[in-house]
């Protein structure tokens, strides 16, 4: 009875740790950075803007883009806000959010549809009784 070839054994285990080491990356350095408007300043290209929403948010998301600050969630850097897309309905002043984009001219220009908000039920702590 003649031996199989192991050339099978080998292309699959191989296709295989491609497929993990990709995984792998994508997990660990794919997406946007996720930083805070003090961690702004001098960086190129998209990431995701997290902290809190301050001042009043004017104009239309919509149209001309709404237009808002955003503050580091334990410190007193903030940076202008122009956004266009749909609004969540958790969105208002005071409330944790995270918007995609690029800084430019000191305004950060979000990408459209990418204003999320966090519940703030998750971060409040529990109080005792």
């Amino acid at each position: 009875m003649a031996r199989p070839s192991p050339v099978r054994l080998v292309i699959a285990l191989s296709v295989a740790a491609a497929l993990a080491i990709f995984l792998l990356y994508v997990s660990v350095a794919g997406g946007t950075p996720s930083i805070q408007p003090s961690q702004l300043h001098g960086r190129r290209g998209e990431v995701a803007l997290v902290g809190k929403v301050t001042g009043s948010p004017a104009g239309d998301a919509h149209s001309d883009g709404l237009r808002f600050r955003i503050r580091d969630v334990s410190g007193a850097t903030s940076v202008p806000v122009v956004y266009t897309g749909s609004v969540p309905d958790l969105f208002k002043v005071g409330r944790e959010v995270r918007v995609e984009g690029k800084l430019r001219n000191g305004l950060f220009v979000a990408k459209k549809d990418s204003l999320r908000t966090k519940c703030p039920s998750k971060y409040t702590t529990k109080k005792s009784t």
